[in-house]
């Protein structure tokens, strides 16, 4: 994390929550637990914090520490395709300053290893891993006295997003996502195949959309299961630009607990008109606008970048042009405040 970023989110979260952090950050990694990847857990601690590296990551963190209770409160992450917990330890850094415990379980067939599933196949268990990284932290002797277990956060980001729309009452079905994306291929092609190829405004986008709509409607019009999830222990929910075309929104129009949700003005990956605007017109009222970024991109909200994408991944992940990772800051204590203010029993 960098002394600037954290500088701002130290100032953002003073004045979101009315105080200031007292704790280092300390980073553990937990046993990976059955059919699953390690929950790599950040926590408030007394220790004093280090140089600490992962791959091209560099944070000021405390590793193996002992940790304090912090405000007893446990979130848990859950990443987008292809990710791992590094990209978004900045804002697990800002949940700890402002007390949260956080745990980020590694979705199996879906992280920076293996993507082997990503899609619909790692969409049904990501949430029984959120509720399996829960499981592993109250079986921890270092966490689990520190933690009230009945009053859980989640938050998501991408495919990390509709995991946390399905803890809060989602369900959705591939069968969804066929038609929306037989219908709106071309207005959401990535959203649809991914980066395998891309639209280019040449004389070969209609074979690209001719074939793209026979493997979509080959691998996805049979699945219409409604999936869905409940942990009861789960209390409230954040999903920021998340994959939503799949869902039957009826669903959400009165979501099991309270949720927040993140939008991105220029994602190009999972446009808005066909997820996180579907969400809050099918939801209104009765969620709420955590932080509106009109200017950011799919990975905007990602810190500290990932460096060195493939073209094609960093023209959907890298930020637009305008955008200010200073803003950040208040992104970060926004969604903060909003665990602070609905986590309490």
């Amino acid at each position: 994390m960098t002394a600037g970023l954290r500088r701002l989110l130290a100032l953002a979260l003073l004045g979101a929550l009315g105080h200031a952090a007292s704790a280092a950050t300390g980073v553990a990694v937990l046993p990976a637990p059955p059919e699953t990847g390690p929950v790599t857990v950040f926590f408030p601690t007394a220790a004093p914090a280090a140089r600490f590296v992962r791959g091209p990551f560099a944070f000021e963190l405390a590793a193996d520490a002992a940790p304090l209770r912090g405000n007893g409160h446990l979130v848990v992450m859950s990443h987008g395709s292809g990710g791992s917990p590094w990209p978004q330890a900045d804002l697990a850094i800002a949940l700890v300053d402002a007390g949260f415990t956080v745990a980020m379980p590694e979705h199996a067939g879906d992280n920076y290893r293996d993507m082997r599933d990503v899609g619909p196949p790692t969409w049904r268990h990501r949430p029984r891993e959120v509720s399996q990284a829960i499981d592993a932290m109250a079986a921890d002797a270092r966490f689990a006295p520190l933690l009230d277990f009945s009053h859980v956060g989640v938050y998501g980001m991408s495919a990390g997003g509709l995991t946390a729309l399905t803890l809060a009452g989602a369900r959705w079905s591939p069968a969804l996502l066929n038609a929306h994306c037989q219908a709106h291929l071309a207005q959401d092609f990535p959203a649809c195949v991914g980066l395998a190829t891309s639209l280019t405004g040449g004389m070969l986008d209609g074979l690209r959309l001719a074939a793209s709509r026979r493997v979509i409607d080959w691998k996805l019009g049979s699945q219409t299961t409604l999936e869905s999830w409940t942990d009861p222990r789960v209390t409230a929910a954040v999903a920021a630009v998340p994959m939503a075309a799949t869902i039957e929104m009826s669903s959400l129009a009165n979501p099991r607990i309270p949720l927040g949700l993140v939008r991105a003005g220029h994602d190009e990956w999972l446009a808005p008109q066909w997820h996180i605007d579907a969400v809050r017109a099918a939801c209104g009222a009765r969620c709420t606008l955590v932080a509106d970024m009109p200017a950011a991109g799919h990975g905007s909200i990602l810190s500290p970048q990932v460096p060195d994408l493939p073209d094609r991944a960093a023209r959907l992940l890298d930020d637009p042009p305008g955008f200010d990772r200073a803003s950040l800051a208040g992104v970060y204590a926004a969604i903060a405040r909003f665990f602070v203010q609905n986590l309490a029993p």
